[in-house]
């Protein structure tokens, strides 16, 4: 009986290997991503970065983000679109939080599956 409880226990922990193991990789995944489409230029991962010569950052940190839209289920295809299409400065829900006026189109630099799976893994990031 100890048995199958060790080999279970044994399986259980290789399984959680495994994903977190996934999880590092698709992480680096979008990291690379993020990196070769530009997105970094702006935007970080962690809130509390500074942006150019100490103001506020350009973009928000991807983890306020994910904050912001908890719950939200359109936000996927809306975040999608504006970053394919870019946002605009006069309706900027970020004002006073970025120093950037708003988000400039990406359709050049980013293919929009690509910018689905990144945003789909920018709002699944913990808080």
């Amino acid at each position: 009986m100890k048995t199958h409880h060790a080999a279970a226990l044994a399986a259980l922990a290789l399984l959680c290997s495994q994903a977190a193991t996934a999880a590092d990789s698709k992480d680096e995944q979008m990291k690379k991503l993020a990196a070769t489409a530009g997105c970094v230029t702006c935007h970080s991962i962690e809130p509390g970065k500074s942006g150019p010569d100490g103001l506020a950052p350009v973009g928000p940190a991807w983890k306020d983000v994910a904050a912001k839209y908890k719950g939200d289920k359109k936000a996927l295809q809306a975040l999608t679109h504006t970053v394919m299409e870019g946002s605009n400065p006069y309706n900027s829900h970020w004002k006073g939080k970025v120093s950037g006026l708003a988000m400039p189109p990406n359709a050049v630099a980013i293919k929009e599956a690509d910018a689905k799976k990144l945003v789909s893994w920018i709002l699944a990031l913990p808080q």
